[in-house]
């Protein structure tokens, strides 16, 4: 069993990963790793990521890292649980560049659908520092799920009208 990351874990691996990998690419950052970076988590449980375009050696450096840093590494994003939103990519704030690696958190839209749509008690609390913090505006994320609703039937796992409730109840309260 690996350790928790923290933010020094987690600037750790994306230096690393940046002086491993033998071509550029984008790796998103989403999950627990945005919340580590804004502060208002001390950990989690492993780093979520997405790369686009994946830069050559990617697996291998990832390989390797999981075990020198001892953390947990998972490809995991929010468009493999909710419909990618459109202007995702344009969305998706800079944090940093090591060595030819764009690190990017993914869309804070996409990351607070996903979380709504999990419902997880951790999740829940995410998406409140979201809007605390004044990432996401709720009345363009209400804007953003109506565009892709008419996708979510290519999701079986979601009840649309559960979701739509869940969304249009958190866009709605202050």
């Amino acid at each position: 069993m690996r350790l928790d990351a923290d933010k020094a874990k987690l600037l750790a691996f994306m230096e690393a990963l940046g002086n491993r990998v033998g071509s550029s690419g984008t790796i998103y950052l989403t999950g627990g790793a945005t919340a580590l970076l804004y502060g208002w988590r001390e950990k989690t449980i492993d780093i979520d990521i997405k790369a686009d375009p994946e830069p050559s050696r990617f697996f291998e450096a990832i390989t390797e890292l999981k075990d020198t840093l001892d953390t947990n590494v998972e490809l995991a994003s929010p468009d493999l649980f909710i419909p990618e939103l459109p202007g995702w990519r344009d969305r998706s704030p800079l944090i940093q560049r090591s060595g030819p690696l764009d690190f990017r958190h993914f869309d804070f839209y996409s990351q607070v659908l996903a979380k709504l749509e999990r419902g997880h008690e951790r999740d829940m609390n995410d998406v409140l520092e979201f809007k605390k913090q004044r990432l996401v505006d709720p009345k363009k994320l209400l804007e953003l799920f109506t565009q892709i609703r008419p996708q979510l039937k290519k999701f079986p796992a979601i009840d649309e009208l559960s979701f739509t409730k869940i969304v249009e109840d958190f866009c709605c309260k202050p």
